[in-house]
């Protein structure tokens, strides 16, 4: 899970936009795993899980990543309440997880990634949900426990 998630940040760092990556799979299948890789390739060390805040936001000079866990939501329009707008745009990659719960007010994904897993083992399941999607998944090289 580690390498896959450090190929993917470094090939959406390279794609120098914003994207949208929703994390899906049951409690413990990895969606927190795989968001913690992600932002520790951008430098960032510390990395929190957001379900109690909801976001954890990790910036720099160079990108603006927002990791979202909306397991805890009642009602979409919370998402609101925190500004949900403020954490899309050009240069801010975002990482949802249980998106399926933010739906109408969380922004439309560019990937979607399926985690999958019993005991130790991992599957995950790639698909790319726009034209930026596409690229980002052409960039992803093949490692044996990957499953495009």
């Amino acid at each position: 899970m580690q390498a896959f998630a450090e190929q993917l940040a470094i090939n959406a760092k390279n794609l120098k936009q914003g994207i949208v990556i929703y994390l899906e799979g049951d409690l413990g299948a990895g969606k927190t795993t795989l968001a913690r890789g992600f932002i520790q390739t951008f430098g960032f060390n510390k990395v929190k899980s957001p379900t109690y805040s909801l976001v954890e936001s990790y910036n720099n000079e160079e990108i603006s990543i927002h990791h979202f866990d909306c397991y805890r939501l009642s009602d979409p329009e919370e998402l609101e309440y925190i500004g949900i707008r403020e954490y899309s745009g050009a240069d801010h990659i975002q990482l949802i997880e249980w998106a399926e719960l933010g739906m109408g007010m969380i922004e439309p994904a560019d990937m979607i990634i399926n985690i999958r897993g019993k005991d130790c083992a991992r599957t995950l399941s790639i698909s790319a949900h726009s034209k930026l999607g596409e690229r980002l998944l052409s960039q992803i090289k093949p490692i044996p426990f990957i499953k495009k």
